[in-house]
This record gives C-alpha cells, sequence and structure tokens, in this order.
C-alpha cells in the first residue's frame, strides 16, 4: 500500500521502504538545496505540495546518504566491542591464585588460595561491553510511560483548588 509520500509497507514488517522514484526525486531535491535553491524553488521545480515537503526531501535525503557511513562504522565499532567481550572472557575462564607480596597464597592443605577479584572484574567488563553493545545498536527501548490526561489534568485542579483555598483562608 502506498502513502502520500512515495512509501510503501513491506507485507512482513513494520519498517517504511522508500520507493526508487521516491529517493530519485529526494537526491534531486538535495542537488538543487546544494546549488543553493529555496526549499520554495525546489518546492516547485520538483513538484513537492511545499517547502516543508521540500525540507524534508533533503532531509530524506542527507539520511540516506549518511547511513551507509554510520552503518560502517557501527560494524567497526561492533567488532572492537567483540575482540574486548573476547579478551574479557578469556580472563573470565582463566583461573586466578591469590598472591601477596610476589609470593602465591596457600590454603592450610597447602593448596594456592583462588582469587575470585580478577574473575569479577572480568564479569563487571562482560557486562559494561554488553551494555555498549546494546547502545550501539539501540537495543535499549526506552521506558514507555502512559499518562491519562484526563486524571492529571483533574489532579493538578484539585492542587490548584487546594493553594487557592489555602490562599483565601490566610487573608
Amino acid at each position: 500500500m502506498d502513502d502520500l509520500k512515495g512509501h510503501h509497507r513491506p507485507r512482513a514488517g513494520y519498517r517504511w521502504v522508500r520507493r526508487p522514484e521516491t529517493a530519485e526525486r529526494d537526491a534531486a531535491a538535495a542537488r538543487l538545496r546544494a546549488e543553493g535553491k529555496t526549499f520554495r524553488q525546489i518546492a516547485d521545480e520538483l513538484g513537492y505540495a511545499s517547502k516543508g515537503a521540500a525540507h524534508d526531501a533533503v532531509g530524506r535525503a542527507l539520511h540516506a546518504i549518511v547511513a551507509p557511513d554510520a552503518e560502517a562504522l557501527r560494524a567497526r565499532e561492533a567488532a572492537r566491542i567483540d575482540a574486548l567481550y573476547e579478551e574479557a572472557l578469556a580472563v573470565l575462564e582463566r583461573t586466578h591464585y591469590a598472591h601477596s607480596g610476589g609470593r602465591l597464597i596457600l590454603d592450610p592443605d597447602e593448596q594456592p588460595v583462588i582469587d575470585d577479584g580478577p574473575r569479577l572484574a572480568a564479569i563487571r567488563e562482560l557486562r559494561n561491553l554488553r551494555e555498549s553493545y546494546r547502545k550501539l545498536h539501540g537495543l535499549d527501548a526506552p521506558a514507555r510511560v502512559s499518562v491519562d490526561a484526563e486524571q492529571l489534568g483533574a489532579e493538578i485542579t484539585g492542587l490548584l483548588d487546594t493553594i487557592t483555598a489555602d490562599g483565601d483562608s490566610d487573608s
């Protein structure tokens, strides 16, 4: 199904996809803007309904230009995070022995005492790296807050009434 902006919705998804004709028209709008044309001139020349629609077209074109570079950067950063994750995982999986003053600490049975500090530090680092990965890919959805406008309005009115009543009783 097409909408007014030249996009269509794929059957299996929720993401709007630009038609090639729309992408070409947006690119033409960006070229005209680069030549110094106003958004009104761009709208008139390319048949956009308004200068705001021409502005939106230029924005879409700029986003389309930047998106591949941004995705390449995201992929490089993800690879770096993955490499750091592997290193931290290797630290987590190793056995670490406690020592003091350069000497190994032994238990009463003369066995080396395990030092959990490096493992705990590796766990913290792994958690931080996973958080960085989620942020990089936008996987942490913001919390949604639902507000009942009528209830909120009633509460504000009640508070204002209370304040007003208190002010009247002081006079």
